[in-house]
């Protein structure tokens, strides 16, 4: 991928997720509230794994 088509594929995502924040908000909250989550889930289950690993 050439520098220049990397800065446009940079700016074309930045101003889909502004588009999306600007004209659904609630949405865009209940989104990042949901990917949160799955970071939260995925992490306590590696945490499980090392734990059982180690006991």
């Amino acid at each position: 991928m050439t520098p220049n088509a990397k800065k446009a594929a940079i700016v074309g995502a930045v101003a889909i997720v502004l588009f999306f924040l600007i004209s659904k908000p609630h949405e865009s909250a209940n989104a990042v509230h949901e990917v949160l989550g799955w970071l939260q889930d995925g992490a306590e289950a590696l945490m499980t794994f090392v734990r059982a690993l180690f006991a």
